[in-house]
């Protein structure tokens, strides 16, 4: 069943196919046709508890603001719709982008098929590059880095001796939504940014390599819209599709910490809310934590500075999913 879902939606045609997506932004929770979604009252949500412990982070909307969703069908699945300010939603784009493949990070890219210099500053050599075709090329040959702990794809095993320092901004973030969400425990050790490019898409599997399978799965969703599915323990149950758009926060845990998903499809955004200046216009920096980049903050008001970023997310997906692999950081 997962995987003639997984076909059906990767098909580029009958659109009408795509009433079946669980759609967030048309959600009526008197009305729903699926049954599958329910809201989760913001007021669950102590923002007064977390100050204790961390600060607001800049780039996000209030606590108060948040919607959140889980699906019946899918215990332990949590979606928040954008909780991100356009300003917010820029950082973490042009961090994935820019900063997060440079060494001593690990990326997809081979020295067989590419230099040294491109392995070592992708983001550099596609933003300065004028050839079309080369540029196509390097586009869409980034598909992965990895942070923190990286997981050998040979193996499917995390290594000890495999670690790099886990970046900062990205360990504040996730924690902040950890404490938000209810998993105080949670330690961020490692992360998989992927790039995809519209018509590319991700096979079904489960996220079982970490040790810590009661640690939740943090994803952030920016650029383009994805069609996810989210199935069972096995690949014989029916699986369920749910839109995931830029600024979408999913968070698998519980029951669904190991249950099969997938991305058969990137779609084509309706609109582009990290070029939304209106979203939080009294955004301030009073409350900023020196764990992000405060100068890339700053220059992300600047539309020339945005521009190439701007030109990558107009076709491409950036999803960033954070994990814990081991049961503490000793």
């Amino acid at each position: 069943m997962f995987k003639q879902t997984f076909k059906k939606f990767k098909k580029v045609n009958p659109l009408s196919d795509l009433q079946e997506v669980i759609d967030l932004d048309n959600y009526d929770a008197n009305n729903s046709t699926n049954g599958l979604c329910n809201i989760v009252n913001p007021k669950d949500i102590s923002e007064m508890d977390i100050r204790k412990s961390l600060d607001f982070p800049v780039g996000l909307q209030p606590l108060r603001m948040w919607r959140c969703y889980t699906l019946k069908k899918h215990p332990g699945l949590l979606i928040i719709r954008n909780p991100f300010t356009f300003r917010g939603q820029r950082y973490w784009i042009a961090r994935s982008l820019r900063d997060y493949p440079l060494p001593p990070n690990t990326v997809n890219l081979d020295a067989k098929h590419f230099s040294s210099k491109t392995i070592s500053d992708w983001w550099g050599e596609l933003h300065h590059c004028t050839n079309p075709n080369l540029v196509h090329r390097l586009k869409t040959a980034m598909r992965w880095t990895t942070l923190g702990y990286h997981h050998n794809w040979d193996t499917k095993v995390y290594d000890k001796t495999m670690h790099t320092p886990f970046p900062s901004d990205l360990c504040y973030l996730s924690k902040y939504f950890s404490l938000a969400l209810g998993f105080p425990n949670f330690i961020p050790q490692a992360a998989i940014v992927n790039y995809y490019p519209i018509g590319t898409s991700l096979n079904g599997h489960t996220d079982h390599s970490e040790i810590n399978h009661e640690a939740p799965l943090f994803s952030y969703s920016f650029g383009q819209t994805a069609i996810f599915l989210i199935g069972h323990g096995t690949l014989e149950e029916q699986p369920s599709a749910v839109y995931l758009r830029s600024g979408d926060v999913l968070v698998m845990s519980k029951e669904s910490r190991l249950c099969y998903h997938a991305v058969p499809r990137i779609m084509k955004a309706l609109e582009d809310p990290w070029n939304n200046l209106f979203t939080n216009p009294n955004e301030k920096l009073d409350t900023f934590n020196s764990s992000m980049n405060f100068e890339l903050y700053d220059q992300l008001n600047d539309e020339l500075f945005w521009m190439p970023f701007n030109r990558y997310v107009t076709d491409c997906r950036i999803n960033i999913n954070v994990r814990q692999v081991y049961s503490s950081d000793r």
